[in-house]
């Protein structure tokens, strides 16, 4: 699934499960003042306008969802592999 947009060109593989660990951090309140940003509400027409040539946009009842065609990083790189090769 597409959690984020990245400002350069390529994509990153992110698991957004795992936090990064952080070494010799000083202060020790300085993680819980962070802000994030709100989600944004993904319409139909923003997904379809956003997708790239690898990407599908789900859509149910309540939820619009963007995500890549193949969801393993191993089966991305193979369909480029084989495009490269064309």
């Amino acid at each position: 699934m597409i959690v984020g947009v990245n400002n350069k060109g390529n994509d990153l593989t992110v698991n957004v499960l795992r936090g990064k660990k952080l070494t010799n951090m000083r202060a020790s309140g300085s993680d819980d003042a962070i802000a994030l940003i709100p989600p944004r509400q993904i319409t139909i027409e923003f997904a379809l306008e956003f997708i790239g040539d690898d990407e599908l946009v789900e859509i149910a009842s309540k939820h619009v969802r963007i995500r890549k065609m193949d969801l393993t990083e191993v089966g991305r790189k193979r369909v480029s592999r084989i495009k490269k090769a064309k």
